[in-house]
């Protein structure tokens, strides 16, 4: 750990704390402004949209200012959507808050790379932990931010107005952060200069698709229980405290694990981590059908956090097997674009399911992309010990 990556986590940390807010508050605001029950989270499924469109732009402008520039202004839309949340919950106005979620979405596809530059802040031998603990990081939004959402939520007139304007604050704080970290120079390009392999010939490798595919289907899996479980709460006759309590258990479970995950890896082999991340996402589907009170909704919900650190991590790491360093902004971009785009699917999906079908339902058809992700890395597993 030096100086960089430290201040990286923390950076990533901050990124995170924007993310559990808005899933704290956007499904509740989104419920209470949306014309039908079943639009209310529009406003996530906005965030993860926002995200997928900004890919190709984000990787860009990676590669034309590098980094920290490009990070910079990921974070100056974060305060800019900040804004307009606030002023969307102020005037009552559902369609301006999709409008701040997808806005916002541009900051969310700059943060998904912090985990990319973190293996570039290290020697090579040290990527899987450097990618692990500046993951670790988010442990600070898993603090701030279920406490974020709650103490600010009656700062304004309008309910969660005030969280709004405390999200422009942590943008502003993330920027003092990120201008004090070294990112390794930019490299001015020539029109001679090897740009690696076309995305088309990189993506078809069984490693890439794997990686690809378990990112996305992990993250997919996440965020389908993770967007509908302040409803079901609420449906629940759970309060508001208690939905704090459980999505901050959750986000612990997401990035506790961080600072041994590297470890893991290293000592069992990334497959073998990425396996037990899909045990512990069945585990946590078997104790969320189990009942509804809070303890099970706790139980499950950390579990499911566990899972999504040891199956995205390890993707992350797999993914690096597939590129070279002249491939990365390509082959970053469109592995960001594959988890956003299941993201948005299955953030409009979870509103639909948990208002219409129920949550035990929604928690049966999230097992069929843990079985995918379950067939892929013994596809990949199989091939391997047969070269």
């Amino acid at each position: 750990m030096n100086k960089n990556l430290l201040l990286l986590s923390i950076a990533q940390g901050l990124f995170l704390t924007n993310n559990v807010t808005f899933i704290a508050i956007n499904g509740l605001v989104g419920l209470s402004l949306a014309p039908v029950p079943w639009m209310a989270t529009l406003p996530v499924m906005g965030y993860v949209v926002g995200g997928a469109l900004s890919t190709g732009l984000v990787a860009k402008s990676q590669q034309l200012f590098g980094r920290k520039i490009s990070f910079l202004l990921g974070l100056i839309v974060a305060l800019v959507s900040a804004g307009i949340g606030a002023w969307a919950v102020l005037h009552s106005s559902f369609l301006l808050l999709v409008v701040a979620t997808v806005v916002a979405g541009y900051y969310s596809a700059n943060g998904q790379l912090y985990r990319f530059a973190a293996a570039e802040l290290c020697a090579p031998d040290y990527r899987e932990k450097a990618v692990s603990l500046v993951m670790a990081g988010g442990l600070m939004g898993a603090i701030i931010g279920p406490n974020l959402a709650m103490h600010t939520k009656n700062w304004l007139e309008f309910p969660f107005a005030g969280a709004y304007v405390a999200l422009a604050g942590i943008a502003l704080l993330s920027m003092a952060v990120m201008s004090y970290i070294e990112f390794p120079p930019v490299v001015a390009k020539k029109a001679s200069d090897h740009t690696g392999r076309p995305l088309n010939e990189i993506m078809r490798q069984p490693v890439f698709l794997v990686a690809t595919l378990s990112a996305a289907l992990g993250y997919g899996v996440m965020n389908l229980l993770m967007a509908a479980t302040p409803l079901a709460m609420q449906v629940c006759g759970l309060s508001f405290e208690d939905t704090a309590w459980v999505l901050q258990w959750h986000v612990i479970g997401m990035f506790a694990p961080g600072f041994v995950t590297g470890h893991l890896i290293k000592r069992f082999g990334v497959l073998n981590i990425m396996g037990v991340g899909v045990l512990l996402n069945i585990a946590c589907i078997s104790i969320a059908l189990s009942g509804v009170e809070i303890h099970q909704f706790l139980l499950a919900l950390f579990l499911l956090g566990v899972g999504w650190n040891f199956l995205f991590t390890g993707s992350t790491t797999l993914s690096m097997q597939a590129y070279t360093p002249q491939e990365k902004d390509k082959a970053q971009a469109a592995i960001n674009f594959c988890v956003f785009g299941t993201m948005a699917f299955t953030s409009f999906a979870s509103g639909a399911l948990v208002t219409t079908q129920g949550w035990t339902w929604l928690n049966w058809g999230s097992l069929s992309p843990v079985v995918i992700t379950a067939s892929g890395l013994l596809f990949l597993r199989l091939r391997y010990k047969k070269v």
